[in-house]
Formats: C-alpha cells, structure tokens, sequence
C-alpha cells in the first residue's frame, strides 16, 4: 500500500485528500478557505471523525504544516514519511504538458515559466510544489495539468482572430483550465445517466472562486469558457472574465499606470465579484447581503447573466445537448444560484424539479419531463488526479 496526497490549491484555497493506492481508498480529506484572509477555515474528515478550526492571516505555508501536523496528530499517518507521492494540480500546462509528470527542477522551471497563463495559480503551484517537496523530501512529486484536457479541442475553437504567425510562433492559443473537473464530469454523466460517454452532448459548469464552462461532445472539448489564462470567460470572485481588450490600454492611461502588468493585476485579482459589489469575492458574502446591499446584488445578477450567455452559445455550438451539469463549491451547494440560472435557460427545455434541487447531493434533478437532464455532480478532481499519478508511477491494482 502507498499513500498518495493530492494537493489542489485554487486562487484563495486549498483542498486535499490522502489516499491509500492502489485501492483508491480515502484515508483522509480535508479543505482550507480563505488563505491570506483575516479568517481561514480548516476543516479535516475521515470516515470517523471531523475536525474543524479557524485561524487567523493562514498562510500558504502555516496551511501545509497545520494539514501535515494534523495528520500525525489525528494518528491518520504514523509519520510524514508513509507519504510516497505528492502530486498536485497544476493550471497551466501550455502546449508542453499533456500527461501526469514527475517534477524535477527543470520541470519546475517549466511551470513556472507558464505563469503567464495562469497569473493567480502557477504561482501559487510552484510554492506548494516546494513546500511540500520540504516538508517530505522522501516523496515523488508529480503534477498532472489542467490544460491537458483542452489540448484536443478543435483549432476553430483554439486560437483567436490574430495574425496568425503570432498564433504560431508564440503558441497563443485558448488552453482552458478546470479540465481535470470538466473530464471526470463527463465520465460521471455518463455514468449516471447510463449512456455512452461517445454520444453525449454535455455542457458542464465548474463554478467557484474560479469558474469555467465546457461544451462536450462525444467526450471530447467542442469549446470552453477560460482562454489563453483563466482570466477569460464568465465572471469569477475576482476576476473580470470577458472584456473589451481595449479597455487595457485605457486603464493604463487614465490611472497613470506605468504598465499593463498593473492592469493585468486589477483585472485578475481587484475584478470581478470582488470589483463591481465592493464587498468580498466570495458568493456567500454577495447573498447574505444581498437584501440590503445593491451592489452585491448587481455582481450575483451579472454572475447569472454571464453563465446564462455562455449555456445559450453552447447549446447553439453543439446543436442541442444532453445534459447541464453543475459542480463547483458554487455549483454544487447553492440551489438558489441553480434555480436561477436554469430560470435564465429554460426556453432551452431546461427545467428544475425544486425538490431534488434542494436535497440531492449528486444525481439529476431536473423534472421527469423535462427534455434536458439537469444534475449536480461534486467534481472529484483528487481521485482523477490519484489515477493519472498511479498511471505515471506505475502503482496497478494488486
């Protein structure tokens, strides 16, 4: 038996699970929110037990030492060193990354020269890369890329309306992200629907603090909704999504500002859910103040809207589809956030039964007569990413 930690660390968050392998067995799992925030929540559970705190100001670092020290303290693990392999979510593989890799220095130094593409997460990779690369020295370190997913995208969809030599000679290209979800999404859809994934029309939202959609057809990307970086598409907790690319140079001259890396700034880290309430990033913040709070109440309509857009140029793409599936720590636990952007979309034969929205944890809950299958599906991005790192160290089922 080895034990696996999956390390997938989003723009403000940190989620992780040990798992025993080959058997695919959880030992533990456990999520940090609000990193370098005034209060971050930690929580850890096993099949026996849960553990929860807050800490004030965590830290990326403080983050992997309070998950390790927990570990050994909650005796899941007898010491760090039971950890043969870490492997962890990287965003932005580019055009060199298509597989699960073993990290070496060169291949670090590679991750971290994509941070282009993913501002706000190779990055932040790269530092949990070697934090828990010192934290356990003795374990295999192994990424598997988000990005990987959208490189069989077709090229119609890739690339943008350019020159093309730029295309070519600076691989400029719509890479995507959230892959690993949008992928096992698919194969769970199948799954729970009973058909092949091969002739399916899926449209899946992964929606977060980072949020993506995909259109699928025949278990393969048609389209999705994160671009070049993961700057583009809807709008996120802190990020602008779509604009005017003109509005760059606009900023740049009417702040005074001295480059566009300060614009790229605003855009990926000041926008936003963030930039238009004023009040926080984070949706459960906007619906709480909702009521009495006009601006929180404009960034959860425009939220809607964007995502709205998005599904109705899908279905068009696709020339109809099979099923809309929600996931995402926005997508899988706001029922409310649901209703309505199916509100939005049920011209398209989309229609909620209010009950299973309410109750279902995973499954369909659309109306038996609806056309269209609605589901929740709580992406499961660890176990996707533990069987590419099992493939990649040849860990097979004894």
């Amino acid at each position: 038996m080895q034990k696996i930690l999956t390390i997938n660390a989003g723009s403000s968050s940190l989620k992780w699970k040990l798992f025993a392998q080959p058997m695919e067995t959880v030992l533990a799992y456990g999520l940090v929110e609000r990193l370098d925030q005034p209060v971050a929540n930690f929580k850890l559970t096993t099949t026996e037990q849960a553990f929860s705190q807050q800490v004030k100001q965590l830290t990326p670092s403080q983050a992997v030492a309070l998950v390790l020290d927990k570990l050994s303290e909650l005796a899941i693990i007898g010491s760090r060193r039971e950890i043969t392999a870490v492997s962890h979510r990287v965003v932005a593989g580019g055009d060199i990354f298509r597989r699960a890799t073993l990290i070496t220095p060169a291949i670090l130094a590679q991750i971290s020269s994509l941070s282009e593409q993913a501002p706000l997460h190779n990055p932040a990779a790269v530092q949990y890369i070697e934090l828990l690369t010192a934290a356990l020295p003795q374990a295999q370190a192994v990424a598997v890329f988000d990005s990987q997913f959208f490189t069989k995208m077709p090229e119609v969809n890739a690339i943008y309306s350019i020159p093309y030599d730029y295309t070519q000679r600076y691989h400029i290209h719509r890479y995507g992200e959230h892959g690993i979800s949008h992928e096992y999404l698919a194969n769970r859809t199948a799954s729970l629907l009973g058909k092949p994934l091969a002739k399916l029309k899926l449209i899946t939202l992964h929606l977060g603090s980072g949020a993506s959609l995909t259109a699928i057809e025949n278990g393969r990307p048609l389209d999705t909704s994160m671009g070049f970086t993961p700057l583009a598409g809807i709008t996120m907790g802190t990020r602008a999504g779509d604009i005017d690319a003109a509005l760059v140079p606009f900023l740049q001259q009417k702040l005074q500002l001295a480059s566009t890396t300060i614009v790229n700034d605003i855009l990926n880290r000041q926008s936003g859910l963030l930039g238009i309430s004023g009040i926080s990033n984070d949706m459960r913040d906007l619906k709480a103040a909702e009521a009495t709070e006009q601006r929180a109440k404009l960034a959860i309509a425009v939220f809607v809207n964007r995502i709205v857009k998005y599904i109705g140029s899908y279905y068009t793409e696709l020339g109809g589809v099979d099923a809309l599936v929600f996931s995402g720590g926005i997508g899988e636990n706001d029922p409310d956030l649901r209703a309505r952007i199916i509100r939005g979309v049920r011209v398209l034969g989309f229609n909620l039964d209010e009950k299973r929205n309410q109750n279902t944890h995973e499954g369909i809950i659309s109306r038996k007569d609806s056309s269209l299958a609605t589901l929740v599906i709580p992406t499961n991005e660890e176990l996707a990413i533990v069987r590419q790192v099992s493939q990649a160290l040849n860990i097979t089922q004894r």
